[in-house]
């Protein structure tokens, strides 16, 4: 797949190069023009359904995706295994007996394939391109996947036998698009694929579109009561919906007693007349998402499910047995929501807010009268609803099936014939794995029995069910890499025997740190959670050198798995302490949306009352504290040495948004349209996000800081760091830059993130510990 190598994203040094030696960032640009296609005018609130005719719109469909068969793979022994690898994102065939899976020990994530009970793997594809996803079809005949050519953000679609043989691009392969994966038709007959169009093309027929006009909600229209406002003002945070809220209409058959929960209203999807013109201006600048039926074995045409013009995500969940209702996952960081389609009638039937975190939001049950969902609709916390519809996929009633206080839940999965559920509930961090058996149609709302999974390690990653019962689990703990684990018989995990043991699993040398949780309170009072890493052989009655790491998001969660940046960073003598500032999941609804607006000064805030609350508590050393984070977190860390300058003795900042106007001018369009909703809009807001931007107050920088970030980077694109190292420079600041080569906006490659790790470290050592550094 061609990709776009621009002069800019060509200027840096290799990746193989000598950690000491860094590269000079590109020279400033005083006026870098706006990338076409990336403004976003109007709503946040992720486009409008479109399809209707529009005057002046160009005529004629747009082309589909068109599949490219690729060389047939031999099955061949493994290659030599790294030190410590990982496997994870498991899919299993029909029958139970075999898993297709990601795994890095040859140095990259691949697919691969093995059976459950033997330790022989092969090599479904060894191509260099990182694999993301994986889904094994309900018929056995085919592994689709989900890659990324050089480590960008443009991934492609892909299936391939499981001998090996027939492997094809399904769709991604044009220039400049970008596809990922939906779910399977419950045949295997066809794969649901979303596809990025970032340029004009024409419309296309079908039951999913819908004009522009044709419904305001899903244009960033009102929001129920409780949602926090994130548009032009993207300043208010409106409290939680009351459960014994009076003037919401009950649905027919809700428990009494049980919260009143609120389905958004159903639009209608007004089909577009064959050969009708697509969407003009703005809207169909940014680009659009829309959704294929894809036949791998080429005897069906493309069928078109759903489009949407300046979308900011969209994937198709599930589908119903007889193909007629499709379970859509669509909407901005913050505003996702469920949608139910009619492809015969073309309708919208059923919308519902859903939570952020795994796309995989739910499913149907075997005659699609039930659909059950992971929502956090009125709610602090996501929990399993169950919407029960008439025969025209009309709901019923909506009611609570199963719920934690306090405790949202992070994974559902359900069987095709779904008679049970599998559950992975989010405890503070680890996770807690249960299945419960789901009622039928005409029966009461009370799940059956639970069975609990007593697991080796603390958090489950991914969930892929067998028809037979079990299921296979992927996990992650403190003490190791990923693994995957069969969950069957008394409920008990079993490691597969191409799973590396605990012993393989982290570097030799010395064992894993396991944190302990931290708790700390921010200046308006709000508690903040975390893990705290000390390092090995450090006496603990001695404040130490301390990196505060910030996540991503910033709606990750820091959890309590094996990192080999902490690995590294730990070694070297230095204590970690990796919070959850607000904004963060896991900890509530609330607690993610008190960084809109205004509320993300408070979020940088948090980041100096956690430095603040380990001096106190004689952890840290405050005269070698140091920041470090990825993403946001990286964002966050270039904000914390300029908000406080004085707190932190260096900064190390890695993919991170240093001017929110050039993001926006330069990220791709459909993340432009999800962060607005997130961070606040360009334009409505460019004041706010002004005063927000590290950028803006560039002259108060006293710290070293040092700028990580991947070549290929169209998430985050590399210039936010550039900018920000040669702003450093000229106000007299030591700076640099690494540039990774291969890389997208996830360190993939084994060599990079070994690269990353090493410089990170050598320069936080250098900063906090020059006594060793200098040995």
């Amino acid at each position: 797949m061609p990709l776009d190598r621009s002069e800019r994203q060509n200027r840096s040094r290799p990746a193989d190069a000598p950690a000491s030696v860094r590269a000079d960032p590109a020279p400033a640009v005083a006026a870098r023009p706006r990338r076409p296609g990336t403004a976003i005018e109007g709503s946040t609130g992720g486009g409008s359904i479109e399809g209707g005719p529009v005057p002046g719109a160009a005529e004629g469909p747009a082309a589909a995706p068109v599949p490219v068969v690729l060389a047939d793979i031999v099955l061949a022994d493994p290659p030599p295994a790294l030190t410590a690898h990982g496997c994870w994102y498991p899919s299993a065939d029909p029958t139970g007996d075999h898993v297709a899976y990601i795994c890095d020990r040859a140095g990259v994530p691949q697919l691969w394939s093995g059976p459950v009970r033997g330790g022989e793997a092969h090599v479904l594809d060894a191509d260099p391109d990182p694999v993301t996803e994986v889904s094994w079809s309900p018929d056995g005949r085919w592994i689709a996947y989900t890659s990324a050519p050089g480590g960008s953000e443009h991934t492609r679609v892909l299936v391939v036998r499981p001998d090996g043989t027939g492997r094809q691009v399904l769709a991604g392969a044009e220039p400049g698009a970008s596809a990922h994966l939906g779910c399977w038709t419950r045949d295997g007959a066809a794969l649901a694929v979303t596809v990025a169009q970032p340029v004009a093309v024409g419309a296309h027929s079908g039951g999913g579109h819908m004009p522009q006009d044709a419904d305001p909600d899903l244009a960033g229209g009102p929001l129920p009561e409780g949602w926090a406002v994130r548009d032009g003002r993207a300043t208010h945070l409106g409290p939680p919906a009351p459960a014994d809220r009076q003037d919401t209409p009950t649905p027919t058959g809700t428990e009494p007693g049980l919260p009143q929960l609120t389905p958004m209203p159903a639009r209608a999807a007004v089909a577009a007349p064959a050969g009708a013109g697509a969407a003009a201006g703005a809207e169909e600048a940014g680009g659009r998402l829309a959704v294929y039926l894809l036949d791998p074995d080429g005897s069906q045409a493309p069928v078109l499910l759903f489009s949407e013009a300046g979308a900011a995500s969209l994937r198709v969940c599930d589908i119903g047995a007889d193909s007629r209702f499709v379970l859509l996952r669509r909407g901005p960081r913050g505003r996702r929501e469920a949608l139910l389609l009619d492809r015969v009638s073309g309708r919208i039937t059923f919308r519902l807010p859903v939570a952020d975190g795994d796309p995989w939001i739910g499913r149907f049950s075997a005659d699609a009268r039930s659909l059950w969902l992971r929502s956090d609709a009125d709610r602090e916390f996501a929990a399993l609803l169950r919407a029960r519809l008439d025969p025209d996929g009309a709901l019923q009633a909506l009611s609570v099936a199963a719920e934690r206080d306090e405790t949202p839940l992070d994974l559902l999965t359900l069987p095709d014939h779904g008679r049970w559920a599998l559950l992975a509930w989010n405890v503070l961090g680890a996770s807690e794995l249960e299945s419960v058996g789901l009622p039928g149609t005409d029966g009461d709302d009370r799940i059956g029995p639970h069975h609990r999974s007593a697991l080796p390690h603390e958090v489950v990653t991914r969930m892929a069910p067998v028809a037979r019962g079990g299921l296979f689990a992927a996990l992650s703990g403190s003490g190791r890499r990923p693994g995957i684990w069969e969950v069957s018989g008394n409920f008990t995990p079993r490691r597969t025997g191409w799973t590396a043991s605990d012993q393989e699993a982290a570097p030799p040398g010395r064992p894993p740190v396991r944190p302990v949780p931290l708790r700390c309170r921010a200046r308006d009072g709000l508690m903040l959670g975390g893990w705290y890493y000390r390092a090995p052989e450090r006496d603990p009655g001695r404040p130490a050198p301390c990196v505060i790491h910030l996540h991503g998001g910033p709606e990750e969660q820091e959890r309590p798995v094996f990192n080999p940046l902490y690995h590294e960073i730990l070694g070297r003598g230095m204590d970690v302490f990796a919070p959850d500032v607000r904004g963060s999941s896991g900890w509530g609804r609330s607690f993610v949306d008190a960084d809109l607006g205004t509320g993300r000064f408070a979020a940088i805030e948090d980041v100096a009352d956690c430095a603040a609350h380990l001096t106190a508590r004689g952890y840290a050393d405050p005269l070698r504290l140091a920041v470090m984070g990825r993403s946001y977190g990286g964002y966050l860390t270039m904000a914390s040495l300029v908000w406080h300058p004085e707190l932190f003795r260096t900064g190390v900042a890695v993919c991170g948004m240093s001017d929110f106007a050039t993001f926006f001018a330069d990220t791709e369009p459909w993340i432009a349209r999800s962060a607005a909703a997130k961070y606040g809009h360009p334009e409505h807001d460019r004041h706010l996000l002004r005063a927000l931007s590290p950028m803006s107050r560039i002259d108060r920088l006293r710290a070293p800081v040092l700028a990580i970030h991947g070549e290929h980077d169209t998430n985050v694109p590399p210039a936010e760091s550039e900018q920000f190292v040669r702003a450093a420079r000229d106000h007299g600041v030591p700076a640099e830059l690494l540039v990774l080569r291969n890389e997208g906006h996830d360190f993939l490659r084994a060599d990079n993130r070994r690269l990353y790790r090493r410089a990170a470290a050598d320069w936080l050592q250098q900063h906090l510990l020059p006594e060793r550094s200098s040995r």
